[in-house]
């Protein structure tokens, strides 16, 4: 790598220790093993017993999800009674603290047959790797792991000490993130390695998912109007939803999230109606979730929600005297920032800038995270920063840019020598 006027030769020789062969066969190595919301153990194993490989101090423990749901921050999707946290360590404790923190955890792959390549394979094809997990984020958290190691390699001593925390949980409502927050583990700053395309994000919008019952009456359907059909009451519910996002996002003006039309969106994922093809429907049910701006209030978000529903309500007869019922469940994330002042950030933008030769820009993220955890529960100002693009994430042919592998490794790298500093 040339050398540039801003790289000391410590630095330089952290640089020079990243091997991105080494990170791309990790990751698709991590690919392989399919770790789905609750079964994630093989997963922290995987991570925990590479730690120990590159030299990382590590504490590997289990914890009950009874001793969490009692947190007002504890939120979660998928039942599970235990869980397992890991988190490596480097450094001494004379200097600044950072954390890196990524969850091993991956969303389903839906259907394989519209993946141009097997969702637990981890392809390498055209400068990228393709697979479940490879943006969201087993990428992101290799780069995080082989930054430790490439610090470790180098034989840099770190005057402050570097985090790395491995958690499960995060895409149902981050236990594992709370879980190590209230097990004692926090910093002066952290970097949560999401897929951002490798801008800095200090901000990052809350997501709340919610669940709607509407209710019918049942018939057969040959006399139809003798029934009410749960499908046509959802239509005007759904119409009064759409509303609310747009008059939601119209008074938002964040300059963070600039580049989004709709940086805090209503989305509804799931919708169950019927029992049978020739019975009006009884009962709909549909589940989503519902963006929330960076430091709205989360009880008066809810309430703008539940009106929403409420008003189309009133103005249909049926709904009116059948109406609606809302619940919100699962994930509850709520919205977090720090000052893009603050030296987590500017010392990443700084070290991006360096180890890539590239600015980078400061941008809000328009999904929940840990981020929200970090700050609000574990109160270490935290920023997100990763390789990858949010849009391949959740969707088949999911996939990352080695280059941004090993830009993001790099940047990670320097960036920690430089906030917890060299003995």
């Amino acid at each position: 790598m040339k050398a540039r006027p801003t790289l000391r030769e410590s630095e330089l020789r952290v640089l020079e220790s990243i091997d991105v062969d080494e990170i791309v066969r990790f990751v698709r190595e991590f690919i392989e093993i399919p770790t789905l919301g609750g079964d994630e153990a093989a997963g922290q194993d995987h991570v925990a017993g590479a730690m120990r490989r590159f030299g990382l101090e590590v504490e590997t423990w289990e914890f009950a999800v009874s001793d969490l749901r009692g947190h007002p921050s504890f939120s979660m999707e998928v039942e599970r009674d235990r869980g397992a946290g890991v988190v490596g360590r480097i450094g001494e404790a004379k200097g600044r603290t950072l954390l890196l923190n990524g969850h091993v955890d991956v969303v389903p792959p839906g259907d394989p047959g519209l993946w141009d390549d097997p969702p637990w394979r981890g392809t390498v094809r055209d400068g990228r790797i393709f697979g479940r997990g490879a943006a969201d984020m087993k990428g992101g958290l290799a780069c995080a792991l082989f930054a430790a190691k490439a610090i470790r390699d180098s034989g840099t001593g770190l005057r402050g000490t570097l985090l790395l925390e491995s958690v499960i949980g995060e895409e149902d409502g981050g236990l594992g993130t709370l879980a190590a927050s209230l097990r004692g583990y926090r910093g002066d700053g952290a970097i949560v390695l999401e897929p951002t395309g490798l801008k800095v994000a200090p901000a990052q919008a809350g997501a709340l998912s919610f669940r709607i019952s509407i209710p019918g009456r049942a018939a057969h359907a040959s006399v139809r109007e003798e029934g009410v059909s749960a499908i046509e009451k959802f239509l005007p519910v759904h119409e009064a939803l759409r509303e609310l996002e747009a008059s939601r996002n119209r008074a938002t003006q964040d300059p963070l999230f600039a580049r989004y039309r709709l940086p805090y969106a209503l989305s509804i994922g799931t919708l169950r109606a019927g029992n049978w093809p020739s019975s009006v429907p009884e009962r709909l049910e549909f589940e989503g979730r519902y963006g929330v701006a960076v430091g709205e209030d989360l009880v008066s978000a809810r309430r703008q929600f539940e009106d929403a529903v409420l008003g189309a309500s009133r103005a249909d007869p049926w709904l009116r005297e059948h109406p609606p019922r809302v619940e919100w469940w699962g994930g509850q994330f709520e919205p977090a920032s720090i000052p893009v002042d603050h030296p987590v950030a500017t010392t990443l933008a700084g070290a991006h800038a360096d180890a890539t030769g590239r600015p980078t820009s400061f941008e809000g993220t328009p999904y929940g995270s840990d981020m929200r955890l970090l700050v609000n529960v574990a109160r270490t100002p935290t920023v997100l920063y990763g390789p990858g693009d949010v849009r391949d994430a959740h969707r088949p042919n999911e996939s990352v840019r080695i280059e941004d592998l090993a830009a993001a490794t790099r940047a990670v790298a320097l960036a920690a020598i430089r906030f917890c500093g060299i003995e």
